[in-house]
């Protein structure tokens, strides 16, 4: 699972060849949620109130380099790190 980005002790991975819709995966500490690329929808599992609201920010500032991820991932082909949040 490449690791685009980290921030804040979060992680910012994507899988290659993964299911619709297009998501990633935001690993805080224990805690582990997978998020649509396109809205933020949380498609399953959860993180900490505080965690959720920076990959929020992360996502909507970002959108446009995950999706270009997502398309990399199916074929699969190498995928580019993202700057974090600052």
């Amino acid at each position: 699972m490449p690791r685009l980005s980290e921030f804040y002790g979060i992680v910012i991975f994507m899988y290659f060849a993964d299911h619709n819709p297009p998501h990633f995966h935001a690993v805080y500490g224990e805690y582990e949620a997978l998020i649509v690329v396109a809205d933020g929808t949380v498609l399953s599992g959860g993180l900490p109130r505080t965690a959720a609201y920076l990959v929020e920010q992360w996502r909507t500032e970002r959108q446009a380099e995950l999706e270009a991820n997502w398309d990399l991932a199916q074929v699969p082909a190498e995928l580019r790190t993202i700057e974090p949040l600052r």
